[in-house]
């Protein structure tokens, strides 16, 4: 745990108010964006990762608001490292105490590339040996690992023999928006849910659609972002815990982020699927998030979807061709949609999926624009198909 009074050296992120958000490959421009609307600023992408400048004010801001962003670690320390004694001797020069005590848990997640060290795992063992050693030699005792819910996650990275070592300022990925009571098999996450949401710049006037909903990710979201509710209100993070930060601030982004919710908005999203399960999984994390009066959830299949709207938005994570095994049920779902939609010149539509066959069957026109995303590990195109604009009034 943080103490107060006197810091021994101060961490970089201290020093430079600099810290490094993790993404997922493919987003990292909307994080961008999404940083710098939040007052973010010396902003840099890179590969799966922003580093960014940020005042103790807007940071517990981006923790709480950000939809897109993975993780956000607070640099402690960066050296070169070429060895695993080099890493062992830096890593023992830490102040620990200004993160850790004996009675807290901690767990390491490591990525290594391009270096001398080259096994992650194992240098996740050289920085736990470097922080048990620390403690056991000050204190004769130590904190344990956890490696499901630890009170402090660090991260540990090394590319081209450059180590940098932080901890995770939110305790835990920011994709998890804390309402999850329900999932079904391979979920869609959340932060690549808010992705294809932006791509898409739906904006909460008109009607969108999800007939493979799912356990309702992307319409939750939705929900969410048409009455601006921030992600991490319905959780907690580490840093809170934390003494050196004002009891204050962090219940001051909480206050603030409550008080941006619209109350007063009309939304109308619908879902639909064809597994009674996942309708009940889709409304009971609705009503955990608090949007359930939002979104009309009904079990039915895409083969018998009927849309009599002339305007609207449709965004779906179609089924992977590769996990259903039955590619004869994909084709006969892409023939139904298409005979839906071919003619609705009026709907934009918005699919996620792993085949790349699908536009061989969606015939209303090529796709305006294709985007290559990542569903966790898989790699998914985004195909986007713009539709005309209502006539104004």
């Amino acid at each position: 745990m943080m103490r107060s009074g006197l810091i021994k050296n101060m961490f970089e992120y201290q020093k430079e108010n600099k810290f490094h958000a993790q993404i997922s490959d493919g987003m990292e421009d909307l994080g961008a964006t999404e940083l710098k609307e939040m007052k973010a600023f010396n902003i840099k992408k890179g590969f799966r990762g922003i580093t960014f400048s940020a005042t103790r004010e807007t940071l517990y801001r981006i923790v709480y608001r950000s939809r897109l962003i993975s993780r956000i670690i607070a640099p402690l320390k960066s050296f070169k490292c070429s060895d695993y004694n080099e890493l062992y001797r830096n890593a023992s020069r830490i102040d620990w105490e200004e993160i850790l005590s004996p009675s807290l848990t901690f767990a390491i997640f490591a990525n290594v590339s391009n270096s001398e060290i080259n096994h992650s795992h194992y240098a996740s063992l050289k920085l736990k040996d470097a922080i048990a050693d620390y403690f056991t030699g000050r204190f004769g005792e130590r904190p344990d690992i956890d490696t499901k819910e630890p009170d402090v996650w660090l991260n540990l990275h090394i590319r081209h023999n450059q180590a940098t070592i932080g901890f995770d300022v939110s305790g835990g990925s920011l994709h998890k928006r804390g309402y999850r009571k329900s999932a079904v098999a391979a979920p869609m996450q959340e932060t690549l849910a808010a992705a294809i949401l932006r791509i898409s710049e739906w904006n909460g006037t008109s009607p969108l659609y999800d007939p493979m909903c799912g356990s309702g990710t992307v319409l939750i979201d939705a929900a969410m972002i048409g009455r601006n509710i921030a992600p991490g209100l319905n959780r907690s993070f580490a840093s809170e815990a934390f003494d050196r930060i004002s009891p204050t601030a962090w219940e001051q982004a909480r206050s603030d982020a409550r008080s941006a919710i619209q109350s007063d908005i009309d939304l109308q999203l619908f879902g639909y699927d064809a597994d009674e399960e996942m309708i009940f999984a889709s409304k009971s994390n609705a009503k955990a998030a608090g949007v359930e009066k939002d979104i009309q959830f009904e079990k039915k299949d895409i083969r018998d979807l009927w849309i009599d709207q002339e305007y609207g938005v449709l965004i779906s994570n179609f089924p992977y061709g590769v996990k259903m095994g039955d590619y004869r049920e994909l084709n006969n779902i892409y023939i139904s949609f298409h005979k839906t939609f071919r003619n609705k010149k009026g709907w934009s539509i918005y699919v996620l999926t792993a085949d790349k066959k699908f536009p061989d069957y969606f015939k209303r026109a090529e796709p305006d624009r294709v985007r290559k995303l990542f569903n966790g590990a898989i790699e998914v195109r985004y195909y986007q198909y713009f539709g005309e604009r209502p006539p104004r009034e």
